[in-house]
């Protein structure tokens, strides 16, 4: 599993992972919404540190430069 997103990529994914958890705790969201925003949140968290994306895997997409070019 090698690295897939750009630090620009990674950098966009965390800040609206935050953005997420902030709008969530404002709204006062609860039951399945709560539940949907909060999973989003986890996701592109986890895929923003780890520089990792499994979608873009599947469709073929890389935004990280190759040190080689």
């Amino acid at each position: 599993m090698s690295k897939n997103l750009s630090s620009i990529d990674r950098t966009i994914r965390l800040v609206l992972a935050a953005v997420i958890v902030g709008v969530s705790l404002q709204q006062q969201l609860s039951g399945t919404p709560l539940l949907l925003w909060s999973l989003l949140a986890v996701v592109l968290t986890g895929t923003g540190i780890f520089g990792y994306c499994p979608l873009y895997a599947l469709l073929g997409i890389n935004t990280r430069r190759s040190l080689h070019s």
